[in-house]
């Protein structure tokens, strides 16, 4: 027969249990185990009808006070587990809030898609600074002090006979500076030139420049790899068409078009009614600029390219503004999605 020494050893032996209860599911089990309907403290309850009159009134408020105590530290001991309340105002029915996803600049877009182009190409990339010395961004690259050709491109130029480099070819020559033919690189990167802001000019620009340099290199090469690149990004059925140009650091030197994608070549608004557009500068790397970085011309040969990521950017997504690639406005990046 139980007695209220019992009472007080099942207490306390339930309260330590839930005291040392790590979940939820445990303090459930603990309650069956001595309140449940076959629990231990029931069990005492209902032992009172065997108990002498006097004794049932003080053992069963002890049985009941023990019970008591043990819900009330299990239902404490449950909020340890418990999330967070819920808000009474929270409707979880609700469909939720679409957050807008974030989206790549369409400068970044068509700058990944042309490296990724000529990568697949096997061509290797090649960075260099923005701040550039003269020799590197123009005598190095066959730019004599008083070449009219100089006047082509406005400088800004900065404190100690600095300059911000007006093309990414300047790395050409530091790369070949450094390593031994056969050499086969794209130099993407920012440029710079004090023009007016327009429609088609910024003062700041992308480009992605390439070369290469070995035995036996024609202008054949650089053709099929210009064609090569130019389909791979525009399309298969594009036409091409390569008209002779003039760049100090290449020689011979041609300019690349394409037909137009948006009157196939009939003549429209976006090319001016002449039915190509420009998109790239080419030609065989001159053997002046070969013989500053100490290669033998008469062994080596080499092509280079170069081509405006704002340019093709352009044309790609058939923006007519250039500022709008500057302003930020997210109503129009919210478009290259």
């Amino acid at each position: 027969m139980s007695g209220i020494g019992d009472v007080h050893r099942i207490l306390a032996e339930a309260l330590a249990a839930v005291g040392s209860a790590q979940s939820r599911p445990e303090l459930e089990a603990i309650g069956v185990k001595y309140i449940g309907r076959k629990g231990e403290i029931t069990s005492v309850l209902k032992t009172l009808k065997d108990l002498p009159l006097e004794e049932r009134k003080a053992f069963g408020a002890a049985a009941n006070e023990a019970k008591v105590k043990l819900e009330t530290a299990i239902a404490e001991a449950v909020q340890k587990f418990a999330g967070p309340a819920l808000d009474p105002t929270f409707d979880p029915t609700l469909p939720g809030i679409v957050h807008r996803l974030g989206v790549i600049h369409p400068i970044n877009k068509t700058m990944g898609q042309i490296v990724a182009s000529f990568q697949r190409m096997g061509f290797a990339i090649a960075k260099g600074p923005d701040i550039e010395t003269d020799y590197y961004n123009f005598e190095g690259l066959n730019f004599p002090p008083d070449h009219p050709a100089r006047d082509m491109q406005d400088t800004f130029y900065v404190e100690g006979g600095l300059l911000l480099r007006t093309h990414t070819t300047p790395v050409q020559v530091r790369t070949l500076e450094k390593v031994k033919p056969p050499v086969k690189c794209i130099t993407p990167g920012k440029t710079f030139r004090n023009e007016a802001i327009s429609t088609r000019a910024y003062y700041v620009f992308h480009q992605v420049d390439g070369f290469l340099v070995d035995e036996g290199v024609t202008m054949a090469d650089l053709k099929g790899c210009l064609v090569a690149f130019c389909r791979d990004f525009f399309g298969e059925k594009l036409k091409l068409r390569f008209r002779p140009s003039y760049f100090p650091f290449t020689e011979p030197s041609a300019e690349v078009d394409i037909s137009c994608f948006l009157c196939n070549g009939k003549g429209c608004q976006l090319c001016k009614f002449a039915g190509w557009l420009e998109i790239l500068g080419c030609g065989m790397i001159d053997p002046n600029v070969l013989a500053k970085v100490g290669y033998d011309s008469e062994k080596y040969t080499g092509y280079a390219f170069g081509m405006g990521v704002e340019r093709i950017a352009l044309l790609k997504y058939m923006v007519k503004d250039i500022r709008l690639l500057y302003e930020n406005d997210i109503r129009f990046i919210r478009q290259f999605l």
